[in-house]
């Protein structure tokens, strides 16, 4: 993929309030064998207005993130450490995904579509409606083992100008899709959600996980059907607390990230809360697995970008 060579080096922002910290903080021994205690919290760049969505690609060993009201992606090259501007506007980018071949697949809050980028940098739309109606602001995605692309659909993007473009929605609710790109077959997979926000597979994609940023603000688990398509059994996985959760990750081992105020908690496969990554920002927003054995986890805090290695890899991470 090419991208627009700008390049500006690393700035730090004022001091955070004293409330919030930096670290490891271990609430069950089990966490121990996830991540050292003492593991060194790493800010590679600051500077922006609210980071999102970030995606790691091997290939380049680098990690692209978006700065949504900055109208801007960046990339952090984990091999000379330098922060580059990939693309600028981007149609408020969110969340971002690696598709099987190596391609970019982004949610556009102003363009309200999911788009991909080719190896040639040309970008075009994947999805942008639901029979005729345009989605509201696609905001994080995930590509599954079949190919297909499953996405969530908030207002965020459409409730003001800072983040997208402020209009009424044409749909009936903020829905949760799956989108296959080789038939372009749109369905709506759940429609309860107030706000689905992040959203992941456990290792084997028997299980579908899904945050809501709205009510209840917690973390749902469905039971994925033998189609591959259908998700079942709604229920509740964990209530995430300070904050909500934004955006999430599973390692290898069934384990969820998540980011939420304090950082990114770590749950076990059965909803208990293990430890936390602590980060000194307002509020962190998401997260991805990266370096080439996938044991470190690249942080979107609010200005920044941090990252910290772990001891398991995470699942699905070269998708």
């Amino acid at each position: 993929m090419t991208a627009e060579n700008k390049t500006f080096e690393n700035h730090r922002s004022e001091t955070p309030p004293e409330d919030l910290r930096i670290g490891i903080e271990v609430i069950d021994e089990k966490f121990l064998d996830l991540i050292d205690a003492d593991s060194e919290i790493t800010k590679h760049f600051t500077g922006c207005e609210w980071a999102e969505g970030p995606v790691y690609f091997p290939e380049g060993d680098y990690v692209l993130w978006s700065d949504i009201p900055n109208n801007r992606i960046l990339k952090y090259d984990a091999q000379t450490k330098d922060t580059t501007v990939f693309r600028e506007p981007c149609n408020n980018t969110n969340g971002h995904y690696r598709d099987h071949q190596g391609r970019l697949v982004s949610c556009e809050h102003s363009a309200n579509r999911i788009s991909r980028t080719e190896a040639d940098g040309t970008v075009h739309t994947l999805v942008d409606n639901l029979e005729g109606k345009r989605l509201n602001s696609p905001n994080d995605l995930l590509v599954k083992s079949d190919g297909t692309i499953w996405f969530t659909d908030p207002p965020y993007g459409i409730l003001s100008n800072r983040e997208g473009n402020q209009r009424e929605s044409e749909l009936d609710g903020n829905f949760t899709y799956r989108f296959d790109p080789e038939t372009n077959d749109l369905s709506v997979v759940d429609n309860i959600g107030d706000r689905p926000n992040g959203l992941a597979f456990s290792p084997d994609e028997k299980l579908f996980y899904l945050a809501d940023t709205g009510e209840p603000r917690d973390i749902t688990v469905f039971d994925v059907a033998d189609d591959g398509k259908t998700l079942n059994n709604r229920r509740k996985f964990a209530d995430v607390r300070p904050g909500a959760s934004d955006g999430f990750r599973v390692d290898e081992l069934g384990n969820i990230w998540t980011s939420a105020r304090d950082g990114v908690q770590c749950y076990s496969s059965d909803g208990k809360l293990l430890g936390k990554v602590l980060i000194p920002e307002q509020a962190t927003a998401n997260l991805v697995f990266g370096d080439q054995d996938g044991k470190r986890i690249y942080i979107a805090g609010d200005t920044s970008l941090y990252s910290v290695r772990v001891k398991v890899a995470g699942a699905h991470r070269y998708w």
